[in-house]
């Protein structure tokens, strides 16, 4: 899908290129900016009024939010160019809340969730990230472009049959317009050239303005009406606690992997309490919050070749101007040709080199089998946070289960001073998964009655194996047999000192 992205400035580096100071001298970069702004603020009108409705609150909250969040964002976040806005995966988390204690508990839980972003942002949360394996990332980017595809699926049911060969022109202009000029985002064409036909021809297919009413001025200062209690505090925490984690997970991910589009890096410590700070401005501007869009991001990013804050920041501007100010031209908006833009952007998202034969030949089953857990539990439960914290744990129970198996125990006899003595060689990474069948290794009944472990080429690393160890001794100690341990090095002798004969026997 690389012919999307329109070329490369030769005479600027990635980083370069995410300068502000440089688009602005540069009349060809700020084009890209200023029109990739324009094509994702057209993607995000009807994303936050549906997001809206899932969330059970008014369309002008979503359509607020994606305004204050990617204005503030811009400013706030730590990844150029990506898109924050009102998002399906916080209305889900937060709807519960509208529908039992209304619109003012779900505002003052957005500032919270917010404040509670900026705490792990400044605590380092964000440094988190590099627990979080290959496989988990592909899983994300292939899940989140099965999602973006299914989103689209209820706009292509029980409609008028032009949609059909509106949408196949959509695509058409989106997949063959960068094949012929790059010089307008393909996108912005499609929406464009299907807007005319259906205004001029008359048709009748959904609408822009059919997802539910634009608002008609700008938004104003919210305080929510709510009692400064322990008990709303009590109410109001966990739906923001979630909203805090979904929303950081989402962003960080999605920071991530335009980082690897861009080959560029990142603050993710900034981007974390950059979402927060934004938040706490779109509660208290009445918006029901968010985080980072992969969607809309994949259009800034890759579709439309956009590469610093300007896009972000020009997206919520455009945004407020076409609801507020163009709202009934931006009403007759036909959903194929959107349609079309989000399909492309599924395509162009899902990573097909991942699923080729021949990479899942070559690729080790268990890597395979975390990438499938992470897609199939986030397509099931339509969340990235749950889809992610599947994978992650399916990787680690995946990494000690095959690190285990390299511990390797190797048993020799000598007689010394014809004193016959065993010497068991202990040789791998020693831990819970490990250490536990550890135990089993050694011949207590039919030993000498000296033995001597020797752990020169083995690192201790949890208190299991310490308590492996002591289990050890302690079994051939109740068969008259003394034991010497060996070649401990210093850290693992340091925790053998503090933590050895106070676990337990452990077996």
């Amino acid at each position: 899908m690389s012919a999307a992205a329109p070329a490369a400035t030769p005479e600027l580096t990635p980083v370069e290129r995410q300068s502000v100071a440089r688009t602005l001298k540069n009349p060809r970069l700020l084009k890209t900016e200023v029109l990739a702004g324009l094509v994702v603020a057209l993607a995000l009108i009807p994303e936050a009024i549906a997001f809206s409705i899932i969330a059970g609150v008014d369309p002008r909250l979503g359509l607020f939010a994606s305004f204050t969040m990617a204005v503030s964002i811009a400013f706030l976040g730590g990844r150029p160019a990506m898109i924050s806005a009102a998002t399906g995966a916080v209305a889900l988390v937060i709807a519960p809340l509208v529908a039992s204690h209304g619109v003012d508990y779900f505002i003052a839980a957005v500032i919270l969730g917010g404040i509670f972003q900026v705490i792990l942002g400044v605590t380092g949360v964000a440094r988190l990230m590099r627990f979080i394996p290959r496989s988990v990332m592909v899983g994300f980017v292939n899940a989140l472009a099965i999602l973006i595809f299914l989103s689209q699926v209820p706009e292509l049911m029980n409609v008028p049959w032009l949609v059909y060969p509106m949408v196949a022109v959509g695509l058409l202009i989106v997949f063959g317009l960068p094949r012929l000029t790059q010089v307008v985002p393909a996108p912005l064409v499609a929406i464009v050239v299907l807007t005319v036909f259906a205004v001029l021809a008359n048709v009748l297919v959904p609408t822009v303005g059919d997802k539910g009413e634009l608002p008609e001025s700008l938004p104003s200062l919210f305080f929510p009406n709510v009692p400064l209690t322990l008990e709303t505090l009590q109410i109001i925490a966990p739906f923001a606690l979630a909203l805090a984690a979904v929303g950081l997970l989402e962003s960080l991910m999605t920071a991530k992997l335009v980082d690897d589009i861009t080959d560029t890096r990142s603050n993710k410590t900034r981007e974390s309490w950059g979402q927060g700070a934004a938040n706490i401005i779109t509660g208290f501007f009445g918006g029901m919050g968010g985080c980072a869009m992969i969607g809309q991001t994949m259009i800034n990013v890759k579709a439309s070749g956009a590469r610093t804050r300007i896009s972000t920041f020009l997206a919520g501007i455009f945004l407020l101007i076409l609801v507020v100010a163009l709202g009934d031209i931006v009403a007759l908006i036909p959903m194929a040709a959107l349609v079309a833009v989000m399909i492309f952007v599924a395509i162009a998202t899902f990573d097909w080199h991942s699923i080729q034969p021949s990479t899942l030949k070559r690729m080790p089953r268990s890597e395979t089998t975390v990438m499938l857990a992470t897609v199939v539990i986030t397509v099931w439960t339509h969340n990235l946070a749950i889809g992610v914290g599947v994978g992650v744990l399916v990787a680690m129970v995946a990494f000690a289960r095959r690190v285990a198996h390299f511990v390797t125990v190797e048993r020799t006899e000598s007689t010394v001073d014809g004193v016959r003595q065993a010497t068991y060689t202990v040789n791998g990474e020693l831990f819970f998964a490990s250490s536990n069948d550890l135990y089993t290794q050694f011949e207590y009944a039919t030993d000498p009655h000296r033995v001597t472990i020797d752990l020169h080429g083995s690192h201790l690393w949890d208190a299991s194996t310490i308590a492996a160890l002591d289990a050890i001794t302690e079994k051939y100690r109740t068969h008259g047999t003394e034991v010497q341990v060996i070649g401990l090095n210093e850290v693992s002798t340091n925790m053998r000192e503090r933590l050895g004969g106070t676990l337990g026997a452990g077996h």
